[in-house]
């Protein structure tokens, strides 16, 4: 038997050219298999706290080495000068204090450590065809420095070790750093660490854009809701209106409701006069005029006459004496003798905003009454009357809904309104009218509906209709059983809204008023002072008729 930690010599003498020096198993002659170095197997990052390999038994190992030899010997008889089993390196004495536990953790921390290797240097290779700053990453290193003081083997050696993975992982990245520092690659930065200087400043210069951009929309969205802001502050004081609007809605500085109000008072006691009271008279209205102004306000003495109502009719006309502070206002006077009139009155104020200072300036003059104008025509060419509805309405619906609704009857109402008809459907006239007699009722078709056809109603759909009714009298004078009825009656027309129901027609609204579609005016060609006036105030001495007043028509 051979002793397997002897050299045994007489093996080399029979090797090839290509195998003298070396063992049967690879190892240099005479050398020892060395442990690598930590320092060199340890990947980037780990120099200062290298994981510790995985320590394996020499038994172990001199049995991979044993089955390594096997393998790889010729076939064949074994030559005579050569030994029938490899040299094997010496056993290796193991710490006494390995426990199990500890080389399961030694094994985690390498296969830990060579993961974070590759993942480093596919980090770098993705990061380098990103940023294309080179040609492709170099492949990682082959081989890795053997530990000082000890002969490199040869290609073809198996030895195996624990760290082999975690030194090829350290190799790669120490590749990857000397490429950086070559120029052909990049820096890498440690996990954790600081960005390469060209990165960093390239990050500074991107958030300082990014924060410039934004105070500048901000500042300009301030500065956007600024100028609308002021503009619409400038628009709303600077609204200009034309003299035409200024004179339609009288918006003026003048104050028109007090000069009216003092120029109505001024004009009750100007056409009201009496010999009796000509004094009292006479100090009031220079309580109102100004001191050049005619005291009896224009009356001689002679009559009597009083005013029922004297209103502003509306007009104004400017003062140009005055300016601002003056204006001419129309007042209309209704006199006892039933003569209607109108006077123009100069009132002056003296403060304007507040309305105070207020005076008669001048004269009165008496003008007369505004013009009437004449109504349109009403266009109804477009209508279609239902007449069938009409004398349905006529004969069934109606004279029961008004009879009930003249004397605010509730419970007769109900019949005949809508769950939501209007408070002036439901209310009544409480007894001011009684007796009611439908004259006429035009029920309108729907908008569409062919003139002389048949029309049908639908569930809920409404109609229009304009009602004539004449009403007998007040509730109170109705005629007691067997008296002849009152002689007095009252013609009114309504516009009423009735809808279809499964029931029939129901009213929902009641509103008063029905335009005329004539139009024009019933006075054309004649005045409003060419109608007689009865004489209420008797003849002043003398058989004269006092000043202002109508003369009495004379019989024919």
């Amino acid at each position: 038997m051979t002793d397997h930690n002897s050299s045994a010599g007489g093996v080399d003498g029979d090797r090839t050219s290509g195998e003298q020096g070396r063992s049967a198993a690879g190892w240099p002659a005479g050398a020892q298999q060395q442990p690598q170095s930590p320092q060199a197997a340890a990947p980037y990052g780990y120099a200062d706290n290298p994981p510790v390999p995985p320590q394996q038994s020499s038994d172990a190992v001199r049995a991979q080495v044993a089955a390594a030899w096997v393998r790889s010997a010729r076939p064949g008889p074994v030559p005579p000068g050569e030994a029938a089993v490899p040299v094997l390196p010496p056993q290796v004495s193991q710490a006494s204090a390995a426990s199990k536990k500890d080389q399961r953790k030694a094994a985690q921390e390498a296969k830990r450590a060579e993961r974070k290797a590759a993942y480093e240097q596919k980090k770098a290779e993705r990061e380098g065809r990103k940023k294309g700053r080179g040609g492709a990453p170099a492949a990682p290193a082959q081989a890795v420095a053997a530990p000082s003081g000890a002969d490199a083997r040869p290609a073809g050696s198996s030895v195996p070790t624990a760290s082999a993975g975690a030194a090829a992982g350290s190799a790669a990245v120490s590749g990857s750093q000397a490429r950086a520092a070559g120029g052909a690659g990049f820096d890498v930065p440690r996990p954790g660490g600081r960005l390469p200087a060209q990165g960093r400043r390239t990050h500074v210069a991107v958030r300082a854009a990014l924060l410039i951009t934004t105070c500048a929309f901000a500042l300009g969205s301030c500065g956007v809701a600024g100028l609308v802001v002021g503009k619409s502050s400038v628009a709303v004081g600077n609204a200009d209106l034309s003299a035409k609007d200024v004179e339609r809605y009288r918006l003026s500085e003048f104050p028109i409701t007090a000069a009216a109000t003092f120029a109505e008072e001024y004009v009750t006691l100007c056409m009201t006069y009496s010999p009796q009271n000509a004094d009292k008279r006479r100090d009031a209205l220079t309580r109102y005029a100004s001191s050049g102004v005619d005291r009896d306000c224009g009356m001689t003495g002679q009559g009597t006459q009083s005013v029922r109502q004297a209103k502003w009719d509306g007009t104004v006309e400017e003062l140009p004496e005055f300016g601002a502070n003056g204006r001419y206002l129309g007042i209309q006077v209704k006199l006892s003798t039933g003569r209607i009139t109108t006077l123009s009155v100069p009132v002056y104020v003296k403060d304007p905003a507040t309305g105070s200072g207020l005076r008669i300036a001048g004269n009165v003059g008496e003008m007369p009454l505004a013009a009437r104008g004449s109504a349109p025509a009403v266009k109804q060419d477009e209508e279609v009357v239902d007449q069938t509805l009409s004398n349905q309405l006529k004969g069934q619906v109606l004279p029961g809904f008004f009879k009930a609704w003249g004397a605010s009857d509730t419970t007769g109402l109900t019949r005949f309104t809508t769950p939501d008809a209007s408070q002036s459907a439901t209310t009544g006239l409480a007894g001011a009218l009684a007796s009611p007699e439908v004259q006429e009722v035009v029920a309108l078709a729907p908008e569409g509906s062919e003139p002389n056809a048949t029309i049908t109603y639908g569930q809920g759909q409404a109609v229009q209709a304009r009602v004539t009714v004449v009403w007998g009298g007040a509730a109170a004078a109705a005629p007691a059983k067997g008296t002849p009825p009152p002689t007095t009656s009252v013609k009114r027309s309504y516009r009423l809204t009735l809808v279809n129901t499964a029931q029939g027609w129901f009213i929902k609204d009641v509103r008063g008023g029905v335009l005329d579609p004539t139009g024009g005016r019933a006075d054309a060609g004649a005045t409003a002072s060419a109608a007689p006036v009865p004489e209420e105030n008797p003849p002043a001495a003398g058989g004269e008729p006092a000043p202002g007043a109508s003369p009495a028509p004379k019989t024919p």
